[in-house]
């Protein structure tokens, strides 16, 4: 039975994903919650029911689905997640009762022209491994399920309608779109045998293996945490964890490859997020060196430039690899500094809002996700694009 009711690394990757604030016009969603997954043990860090919002189809829409998957960091240890399981991304007795959906949720047709009349889902972030642990520890009493929350939401949709989809769409920002690229395989598999289209968008979810300024690997040495503290490697798609170790198959650079499930990538090439906490992380950033750069780009000396530029050309290096080769692969890498674009009502359909070739990034994903064009959209480097809505 379902129930309706009316650390700095953990909030630094908390990005806006929806806006929670009361807007003219734009109705709130009610949150629900799968109590029957409890028994399945697929519950939140502290035990708690795996909860989702859901904006029901309309007219044409009907028999379309989006399932976006929250993002919000992650914990790489149990003291960590201890202090998590106390908060909205560890308790969905924390978790706000309404939200908003906004940019590719939104039901406005203005703001969302392709996507406002499907059946549009977030599912709630509440297990601190991007919906890929699986274990328990007794001392602290965490609970690492979120392989079992991702399976157990998706078997719910499909039970209240979702496997008569003509067209679905798994998504996620973030943390969430990490997981919509360690998940799309498993998330076309639920619908084997069907005619269903089924694609996968990832948003500010392509995180790279990259050296940190002080020569380091800052995210790889987080990462390890997580996947070790969360049971992550019995869950990653065993078409990477047979070449590589489970770490480097957290990384999407070392999956994107290899997935079947045709799959866009929406990304800034100067991800803010990976700016602060993995290239130059205070850890990393001796003296403090990098500070004003990474409060403003504005204020990144050329030493400091070329190093950003850098990580640009190996994000681009990675999309343009083995992922371009598959024909339904799209990608839309803009020289932004910023984290995340597709919930943002500026960002994703709106006058002014970013655009490569004069296309946007709603019209990108439409017109890939409908085969309307082809859609690998590179664009020149910083600071040519005076689109962007930089956020330093």
């Amino acid at each position: 039975m379902e129930e309706k009711v009316g650390m700095a690394k953990l909030w630094a990757l908390s990005i806006v994903v929806l806006v929670l604030a009361a807007a003219p016009g734009v109705p709130a969603v009610p949150i629900t919650l799968i109590t029957s997954a409890v028994d399945k043990g697929a519950v939140c860090m502290d035990g708690t029911p795996p909860a989702y919002h859901m904006d029901p189809g309309s007219g044409a829409g009907k028999k379309s689905w989006i399932v976006n998957l929250e993002g919000g960091g992650w914990c790489e240890n149990v003291t960590a997640c201890m202090y998590r399981k106390g908060s909205r991304l560890g308790s969905s007795n924390l978790m706000e009762r309404q939200l908003e959906f906004r940019g590719i949720l939104s039901s406005n047709p203005a703001e969302n022209p392709d996507f406002y009349s499907w059946n549009r889902v977030m599912v709630r972030y509440c297990d601190g491994a991007s919906f890929a642990g699986e274990g328990y520890d007794a001392g602290s009493r965490v609970y690492f399920r979120g392989q079992r929350i991702f399976d157990a939401v998706i078997q719910h949709l499909l039970s209240i309608g979702m496997s008569s989809a003509d067209q679905v769409l798994l998504a996620g920002g973030s943390a969430g779109g990490l997981s919509a690229i360690l998940h799309c395989d498993q998330f076309g598999a639920f619908f084997a045998g069907r005619s269903t289209t089924v694609k996968c968008l990832a948003d500010a979810g392509l995180f790279l293996d990259a050296v940190d300024v002080a020569g380091g690997h800052t995210l790889r040495s987080y990462f390890g945490g997580v996947v070790a503290t969360h049971g992550v490697a019995q869950t990653l798609p065993r078409s990477c964890t047979g070449r590589l170790d489970a770490t480097s198959c957290f990384f999407p650079q070392n999956i994107i490859g290899s997935i079947k499930t045709p799959t866009f990538l929406l990304n800034a090439a100067y991800d803010t997020w990976q700016i602060h906490e993995s290239l130059a992380p205070d850890v990393a950033d001796h003296g403090g060196a990098w500070r004003a750069c990474k409060s403003s780009r504005l204020a990144c000396n050329a030493s400091q430039m070329k190093v950003l530029q850098a990580f640009r050309e190996q994000m681009v290096g990675i999309v343009q690899g083995a992922f371009s080769r598959s024909k339904g692969n799209g990608f839309f890498i803009n020289s932004c500094f910023t984290h995340g674009q597709s919930k943002v009502p500026a960002t994703w359909n709106a006058n002014g809002s970013p655009t490569i070739h004069n296309k946007s990034i709603a019209k990108s994903v439409s017109d890939w996700y409908f085969g309307r064009a082809e859609v690998r959209a590179i664009d020149c480097p910083y600071p040519c694009d005076h689109t962007c809505h930089n956020d330093i």
